[in-house]
C-alpha cells in the first residue's frame, strides 16, 4: 500500500477514534469549549513537538508565495469553519447537521477538480462516491420530519463545510512544507477562536484534569491526525486523501459500537460495504501516462528516487529520507503516478 495512503487512513482511524471519546466527555464539558479545548491540544502539542525535533525554533521553510495559502487556510478552516458550524449547532438539530457534514467531502473533491484543476478519472470518482454514500447512510437522520427541515442552521452548517473544504485545497498548496508546522498553527488559531466564544458566551471551565484529558485526545485526534491528512495530501492530492479521509465516520460509529455499548442496524453494515468498496477502488488505482515535469525548486523530505536525482553542495551522511532545498530540471517520463507534489499537471 502507497505510504501516503496509510497516512490518509491514519488521520481518519485517529479522527474517528477521538469522536465516540468526545461524546463521553460532552458531559462536563460545553461544546463549544470541548471544540476549542480539542482545538488547543493539537496546536499546542504539535508547536511542541516540532520544538523538541528541531532542538529549538527553526524556520518554517515555507516560500514567501506559500504563505498567503497558508493563512487562507487557517482563516478558513481555523477561524470562519469552527465559528459557522457552532452557530449552525444552535439552529440544527444533531441528526440533520451529521448528515450535511458528510458534504465536506464532497466539496473539497469538486473544488479540487473544478477549481485547482486536479485529474481524477472514473474509478476515483465512484469510490468516492461509495465513501460519501456511506457516511450518508450512518447519519441519516431516523426521527421525525421537524429533524429534516432546512434552515439558516443547516446553511451554516454548509458553510462550514465549504470552508473547510477550501481549508483542505489551500492547505494542498504548502503540503510540502513541514507539516508539523502547519497543523501546530492551524490548531493553535482554531482553539484560541473557540476557547474565546465559549468564554464570551458564559462557558465554565471544567476541572483542570478533565481539561488536560480533553486536550490530550486533541493532540492525537486532531493534532496528529492533522499532520498525517497533510502527508497524504503531499502524495495522493485533495481530493483522493479527502475521500479516504471519509471513512472516519464508519471509523467512529465501530468504537462507538464497542466503546458505548451503542446498537448497529442494517445501515451500519451497508454503509460498510460501500466504504470498503471505495476503499478498494481507490488502493487498486492505476494512474499512467507521458507526462512532463516543469522545472521546480522546493523543499520537502525525499528519498533519491527517479525525480530526485541530484548532486549536494554540503555534506551528507547518506541518510534518507532527508530534507534540503532542490532543484527538479525538466523531465517528460511515463510511470504510475498520484497528483501529488510533483505530479500537478494537466491532462
Amino acid at each position: 500500500m502507497n505510504a501516503s495512503v496509510g497516512f490518509a487512513l491514519g488521520a481518519a482511524a485517529l479522527f474517528g477514534l477521538s469522536t465516540p471519546i468526545a461524546k463521553l466527555l460532552l458531559g462536563s464539558v460545553s461544546p463549544v469549549l470541548l471544540g476549542g479545548l480539542l482545538y488547543l491540544g493539537s496546536g499546542v502539542g504539535l508547536i511542541a513537538a516540532r520544538f523538541w525535533r528541531d532542538k529549538g525554533w527553526q524556520i518554517t521553510g515555507l516560500k514567501s508565495g506559500e504563505w498567503p495559502w497558508l493563512a487562507g487556510a487557517i482563516v478558513f478552516g481555523g477561524v470562519l469553519g469552527p465559528v459557522a458550524l457552532m452557530l449552525g449547532l444552535q439552529r440544527t438539530a444533531g441528526s440533520t447537521a451529521s448528515l450535511l457534514l458528510n458534504l465536506e467531502a464532497v466539496m473539497t473533491a469538486v473544488l479540487a477538480w473544478v477549481a485547482f484543476k486536479e485529474n481524477a478519472d472514473r474509478r476515483v470518482v465512484v469510490g468516492m462516491l461509495a465513501i460519501v454514500a456511506g457516511s450518508v447512510i450512518l447519519s441519516w437522520p431516523t426521527g421525525g420530519s421537524t429533524d429534516r427541515e432546512l434552515g439558516w442552521g443547516a446553511g451554516l452548517i454548509v458553510l462550514a463545510c465549504l470552508c473547510w473544504a477550501i481549508d483542505n485545497n489551500f492547505t494542498r498548496k504548502v503540503s510540502a512544507s513541514d507539516a508539523l508546522f502547519i497543523a501546530g498553527s492551524k490548531g493553535l488559531v482554531a482553539g484560541c477562536v473557540n476557547v474565546s466564544i465559549a468564554m464570551a458566551v458564559g462557558d465554565s471551565w471544567p476541572p483542570l484534569p478533565t481539561a488536560l484529558g480533553t486536550m490530550a485526545v486533541g493532540f492525537l485526534g486532531y493534532g496528529v491526525s492533522l499532520v498525517l491528512f497533510v502527508l497524504a495530501l503531499r502524495g495522493l492530492g485533495t481530493a483522493r486523501t479527502g475521500a479516504y479521509f471519509s471513512v472516519a465516520p464508519f471509523i467512529g460509529a465501530l468504537v462507538s459500537l464497542m466503546l458505548l455499548g451503542e446498537s448497529v442496524g442494517s445501515a451500519f453494515w451497508v454503509a460498510s460495504g460501500l466504504m470498503a468498496l471505495g476503499v478498494w477502488l481507490h488502493l487498486t488505482e492505476r494512474h499512467e501516462h507521458k507526462h512532463t515535469h516543469d522545472p521546480m525548486e522546493h523543499t520537502h523530505p525525499h528519498f533519491h528516487d527517479e525525480h530526485h536525482q541530484h548532486v549536494h553542495d554540503f555534506a551528507w551522511d547518506g541518510q534518507e529520507p532527508h530534507a534540503h532545498e532542490h532543484k527538479h530540471p525538466a523531465m517528460t517520463h511515463t510511470h504510475p503516478h498520484y497528483p501529488d507534489i510533483h505530479h500537478r499537471h494537466v491532462h
